[in-house]
């Protein structure tokens, strides 16, 4: 039988209709066995929670009931980031449901909840949440809306037939992608142990410096000339600042900000030469570097201190030192500590370093190279695999819910 012919026999019904919808328990967290888990939207994390680590809360008996969560229920992330996505209850221990979640329990028995929460994972339903967001820019979805949503009912033999096609299917493409996120992890890994190993084994001829002795170091101007997001312009001179820093150490083209000449003269300090580097000094990108390439000219923000190397220094051993895991803890010896982590240009310059001739820093620069290329093809490999799963995994839940599985 032609299974898009076999979708007549389906019925079609909006969640409101075959579901009770309701919000969850407005209450604060607690450490302490106050009494049940109290289930938030941080608790799910890749379609799975650990009970063991969700919190308490208190609740009165009288209200228990109500926000009890039960085997069957799906709660659904209705704000933020997260909007939409939800977690199917299996099994829970005594919990219940904080306000950030919505709680959809089915009342209609010729409907699976395993079958509802497939439909969750469906292309066309991500577009109904995406298309009725609504409020800041976080977004969010309510219950009205939620319960608004029709969702295909096929008979109930039907259902089971999906769900286990579908579970099966996606046990593999589960397993499949621990696997490429494994490898991904380890292409990473074994170039940062090469990384550690040039810096941190102590071999003949090398003479200990510092940065300060074999760099010059310039912050950007923080006068009254600093240029503010009203004074960016289309074409111009490069503005640079964190978010340019690209992971293979190159500054971004397509997303670079820019300033007008007249800006840019204005500046007293902060200008890069061909052969600068770039240093993230604080907040959450602290330690992020860059080559100025491709980059001749151009300005960079308060955020960063331009590092010049000396002639006794090539410009990529040094990028690869302060990238390696030796130059990325050294970090914490001069970071101050404070909630926002931040350094200053005067603590990088004390940052101790061991060089070879520039002879040897070429050969080792050549061989870094290489193995970085080959890291980064092997990981766009794996990038692609995962790339195609998440593809396969939207493919088969398409076709599940149009009638073709």
């Amino acid at each position: 039988m032609n299974r898009r012919a076999g979708m007549k026999a389906w019925d079609v019904q909006e969640l409101g209709a075959v579901s009770a919808i309701s919000y969850g328990y407005t209450e604060s967290a607690s450490s302490e066995p106050v009494g049940p888990r109290f289930l938030r939207i941080t608790d799910i994390q890749d379609d799975h929670v650990d009970w063991d680590t969700v919190p308490y809360c208190k609740i009165q008996s009288v209200d228990l009931p109500k926000y009890r969560l039960a085997g069957g229920d799906i709660v659904f992330a209705r704000t933020g980031a997260t909007t939409g996505k939800s977690f199917l209850v299996t099994d829970p221990p005594e919990a219940v449901f904080a306000s950030y979640l919505i709680r959809l329990r089915l009342i209609e028995k010729k409907l699976l909840p395993q079958f509802v929460y497939l439909f969750f994972q469906t292309p066309a339903y991500w577009k109904s949440i995406k298309d009725g967001s609504t409020g800041s820019a976080q977004g969010g979805f309510n219950a009205t809306k939620l319960g608004a949503l029709s969702v295909p009912i096929p008979p109930i033999l039907e259902q089971r037939r999906i769900v286990g096609i579908l579970d099966e299917a996606f046990d593999g493409i589960a397993a499949a992608k621990a696997n490429a996120e494994k490898n991904l992890q380890n292409a990473r890994a074994l170039f940062e142990s090469h990384l550690q190993a040039v810096f941190t084994k102590r071999r003949e001829g090398w003479v200990e410096t510092t940065l300060g002795d074999v760099c010059q170091f310039e912050n950007g101007d923080r006068g009254k000339n600093y240029p503010n997001r009203e004074e960016y312009v289309e074409s111009g001179m490069p503005w640079i600042n964190t978010g340019h820093i690209q992971p293979d150490g190159t500054l971004s083209q397509s997303e670079m900000n820019f300033i007008s000449r007249e800006k840019y003269e204005s500046l007293r300090s902060g200008k890069i030469q061909p052969g600068d580097l770039v240093y993230c000094l604080r907040g959450a990108t602290l330690g992020k570097t860059a080559l100025v390439d491709p980059f001749t000219v151009g300005a960079v923000a308060s955020s960063l201190v331009i590092i010049r190397p000396s002639d006794s220094l090539d410009r990529r051993f040094l990028y690869y030192f302060l990238t390696s895991p030796l130059g990325q803890g050294l970090i914490k010896l001069y970071d101050n500590g404070a909630a926002q982590p931040n350094l200053g240009a005067k603590s990088v310059a004390k940052y101790k370093i061991s060089l070879p001739s520039l002879a040897e820093q070429a050969v080792i620069v050549r061989k870094l190279s290489a193995l970085a290329a080959e890291t980064q093809r092997l990981e766009s490999i794996f990038r692609q695999k995962l790339a195609a799963l998440d593809a396969l995994k939207k493919s088969l839940l398409d076709q599940a819910f149009t009638g073709v599985l």
